[in-house]
């Protein structure tokens, strides 16, 4: 890699070194079925473990009186065993919408089982967690002032009290205080802040040593050395040290891939590259490019270990014109106006209206974002495209991209967020497959969590409208890559999102 590529890969470390399964984007959106109900569920994983995660689930089927949630390691002898279930509550006069809380008490991959009952009988889902500290809790400056307070005041009524002792306990009622004993009294005193303050002292420095200690714990994601040999693309991947269960050749297929790479030229955003390459031996991946213009790209490696933990590995890699193989099988390029210009026809109705986004692409389709309305920051929404041919009406031979409608990854013009979702929200589908597949809830056997959006069965006639769940993590500017396909082709289209925060 040039020199110039470790500085770039150096500075996109420090801005990525919070995130697990997506950069920037710790919390959960996935929509499915539980039974005969769909859901769109919101999970907000605890930032320490152990910590609390926050359910939200929106019922899109109505007749839902109740909703059980069960956290439960997705491996191990404890996945036999999972804990009483929690039922949600209602916290507003909307049927629809239910909320929880889930303790969360080991780093690993989890699953938290929905189980749902209403009018139309009972179903069960499960969806995918990556838990792991990622943060550390500051103690605000308030609150320690108050602590550091009260911490004095304790201090001085234990000394108060052994002088009181030392100097008053053995004489009888209303004696004067010998000098002998107010020697004592003083001594004594002196000794018990002496001890007090050493208490403090070694808590102190036994508090530091414990947070230390569990700083270990929060999460270190793998790293990622990218180079290049003629118009091959090398992936070396290191472990800076984290569980010690993390290996770096467990990972197992997700969509019939062990890697999916994204690689988006920066700082312009105007060429991206959904790829895929094989592995070599342990921690490295290769891959033959195809013809890539020159420049400086982020790359965003989604991989899933063999427990259903997900991670996304972010690098960087400056490389010249290449000249190189043509795409094929799976492998998609799109190419778009750089971020600072306007890119797409936006035709906004007003505050409050449906708002679409038009992207133009090579062939003469189009593909087009149907509800580019107001965006906040942590809102769900299930963002809506579809695609056009060069007659505007939808295509006749849509085709399933990777066993899917298609792809999205949301990436933030500054390099702090980026998720790779699917029709079924931000999980991975190894993952979700993995968390699906024996269901232990009673009524298991009517689950259809399975029956994924997205995923239709072969003889199915393919709609050209693809759902992506998701909500923005933060305010900013945002480009979106949204990948269909049509026939044998591939298309990618790229729209622009502003999301302010309320009141903006």
């Amino acid at each position: 890699m040039m020199k110039r590529g470790h500085a770039v890969f150096g500075l996109f470390l420090a801005c990525t070194s919070m995130a697990y399964a997506h950069v920037g984007s710790p919390d959960i959106y996935a929509e499915g079925q539980a039974g005969p109900y769909k859901l769109f569920i919101v999970i907000r994983p605890p930032l320490v473990i152990p910590g609390v995660a926050d359910v939200e689930v929106r019922g899109e089927t109505s007749g839902i009186n109740q909703i059980l949630i069960t956290p439960i390691p997705m491996v191990g002898e404890a996945a036999a065993h999972p804990p009483v279930a929690e039922a949600m509550g209602q916290p507003s006069r909307d049927r629809q919408f239910f909320s929880g809380h889930l303790w969360i008490m080991a780093s690993g991959s989890w699953r938290i089982r929905f189980s749902v009952s209403g009018a139309q009988g009972s179903g069960v889902l499960s969806i995918p967690v990556p838990a792991t500290a990622i943060a550390t809790r500051k103690m605000s400056a308030g609150l320690g002032l108050m602590l550091a307070g009260l911490g004095i005041l304790l201090v001085i009524g234990m000394v108060g009290i052994v002088g009181a002792a030392a100097r008053e306990a053995k004489l009888a009622p209303g004696a004067s205080v010998p000098q002998s004993n107010r020697r004592s009294a003083a001594i004594a005193m002196g000794v018990t802040f002496a001890v007090l303050v050493a208490g403090v002292v070694l808590g102190n420095a036994w508090w530091k040593s414990d947070a230390a200690g569990y700083s270990e714990y929060v999460y270190k994601p793998l790293q990622m050395n990218a180079s290049l040999s003629g118009t091959v693309l090398d992936l070396k991947l290191r472990d800076p040290g984290w569980l010690l269960q993390r290996k770096l050749d467990d990972f197992i297929p997700d969509h019939d891939h062990l890697m999916h790479l994204y690689m988006i030229r920066w700082p312009q955003m105007d060429v991206v590259y959904h790829l895929h390459p094989t592995p070599t031996t342990s921690g490295e991946f290769q891959l033959p490019l195809p013809s890539v213009p020159a420049g400086t790209y982020h790359l965003y490696a989604d991989v899933v270990h063999q427990n259903g933990f997900p991670e996304t590995i972010v690098g960087a890699i400056t490389v010249p014109a290449i000249s190189g193989r043509p795409l094929a099988g799976d492998d998609a390029k799109g190419t778009a106006a750089p971020i600072a210009s306007e890119n797409a026809t936006v035709a906004s109705q007003g505050k409050g209206a449906t708002a679409v986004q038009s992207f133009k692409l090579p062939d003469g389709y189009t593909m087009v974002w149907t509800n580019a309305n107001e965006l906040q920051p942590l809102t769900p929404v299930n963002f809506q495209f579809e695609l056009l041919d060069q007659n505007g009406k939808p295509p006749q031979d849509m085709a399933l991209y990777m066993g899917m409608l298609g792809h999205a990854a949301f990436v933030k013009t500054d390099g702090t967020a980026f998720a790779h979702i699917h029709p079924t929200g931000s999980v991975s589908m190894a993952a979700f497959m993995m968390a699906n597949a024996n269901p232990t809830a009673a009524g298991a056997a009517k689950s259809t969590g399975m029956d994924m959006p997205g995923m239709i069965m072969g003889g199915a006639v393919l709609p050209n409208v693809v759902g992506f769940p998701y909500g923005f993590p933060s305010a900013g500017t945002y480009r979106i890559f949204v990948q269909m396909k049509h026939g044998s082709t591939v298309e990618t289209g790229a729209f622009d999102a502003s999301v302010q925060s309320p009141g903006a």
